[in-house]
């Protein structure tokens, strides 16, 4: 049986060469990042090939050779791969849906603590020698999360954890799904109209598709409360940054923290970098060490059980 695995982009997890991705085939060829024209070449025989948030769109995908079956998408979401070219050319596409959860849900708990206790401007006061926090009255803002709203986006995995997390600091927990679902867990299911309009933290847990994208836009930043959070460790163009920016400036929230940009890197002007009621850092919620080896242990498993004849976390 053909097992040759290449991997297209492993710098992209394993940017410290701490992972052991020997476990994926004992026919393994790995490539620290690969450009568009150079990935034909490179799967030229291949049975699987794996990704992690590589874009390869329907022309580059319907040119795939006959002899690639499998792609492993390194990570939950897979809007960087073109679905349609996979199911054509008779492609399984699969996933790690769970790998990150609860370091990503960590990541979203982190946000909201940082920005209740206003941490970003009281730490740009200490770099520009402003020690009047600690000689006069607290300056900023600084706000328990206990009796606070939580409104998630999106309950699966992460969000679910978000939700035991915050009920855990005695936060009221509201959910909106795309599909009508009953109230459980601990998450009571509202129309987006009042999860918008009643949280004071908005934590976003969805997948990236063409109906979800700018799903927070100037509307949607518009009925929340001037007091309230957006927090993003989903995938960055959810959100219509523009109009986030706008918002932020406007004082229309009070705040935001993103793991995630639309785009990544955001450009070097981007005011996000310097604004003090946002919290920005560098998709940093799957990149634990821990969690980047669970990752490669499952990627394991999902090769292991295609070959197998029992193909799992199967997306396409």
């Amino acid at each position: 049986m053909n097992q040759k695995t290449v991997v297209l982009n492993a710098a992209k997890m394993d940017y410290d060469g701490r992972l052991d991705l020997s476990q994926l085939s004992p026919d393994l060829t790995v490539y620290p990042d690969s450009a568009p024209e150079q990935i034909l070449e490179r799967i030229r025989g291949a049975a699987v090939v794996v990704t992690k948030e590589l874009v390869i769109d329907a022309s580059l995908l319907s040119r795939f050779p006959d002899s690639v079956k499998l792609i492993c998408e390194a990570g939950t979401g897979y809007n960087n791969l073109a679905m349609d070219a996979a199911r054509a050319k008779g492609i399984t596409v699969c996933n790690i849906p769970a790998y990150s959860t609860q370091r990503v849900a960590q990541t979203a708990l982190m946000l909201m603590l940082n920005l209740s206790s206003s941490m970003g401007a009281q730490l740009a006061m200490l770099a520009r020698g402003d020690r009047s926090n600690f000689t006069d009255c607290l300056k900023v803002d600084h706000v328990e999360l206990n009796g606070k709203t939580l409104g998630l986006v999106g309950t699966g995995n992460i969000g679910r954890a978000v939700a035991r997390a915050a009920q855990a600091l005695d936060m009221e927990v509201l959910g909106w799904a795309r599909t009508p679902r009953p109230d459980a867990g601990g998450i009571r299911y509202v129309p987006m109209e009042e999860l918008l309009r009643r949280s004071d933290y908005l934590s976003l847990h969805c997948p990236l598709t063409p109906e979800t994208r700018h799903l927070i836009g100037a509307d949607s930043l518009a009925r929340m409360k001037p007091t309230a959070f957006l927090i993003n460790t989903s995938r960055g163009a959810l959100v219509d940054e523009a109009a986030l920016i706008a918002a932020l400036r406007a004082g229309t929230i009070a705040g935001a923290g993103l793991d995630v940009q639309e785009t990544e890197p955001p450009a070097q002007d981007s005011p996000l970098y310097t604004m003090e009621n946002v919290i920005l850092t560098p998709h940093m919620g799957w990149k634990g060490l821990e969690t980047r080896r669970r990752l490669v242990s499952l990627l394991a498993g999902n090769i292991r059980a295609f070959f197998g004849g029992r193909p799992i976390n199967v997306v396409s």
